[in-house]
């Protein structure tokens, strides 16, 4: 059986597993919201390409030197 840890190793463990959770929940969110925008986005050129248009892609200027 390990030896008890102390009061102070405790909360620094549980502050830094804490932190790590929290970090691993963002990335998971954030990878989600991109996730669905892309979906979207495809769902969006799906649609417009099966209604049958042919210029579904927004054409996108080039920038003026």
């Amino acid at each position: 059986m390990p030896p008890p840890l102390d009061d102070d190793q405790d909360d620094s463990n549980r502050r830094r597993n804490n932190v790590l959770v929290l970090a691993v929940v963002v990335v998971l969110v954030v990878g989600g919201v991109w996730l669905v925008n892309k979906l979207v986005a495809m769902r969006n050129l799906q649609n417009c390409l099966d209604s049958g248009r042919t210029n579904c892609e927004p054409i996108v200027p080039a920038p003026k030197p």
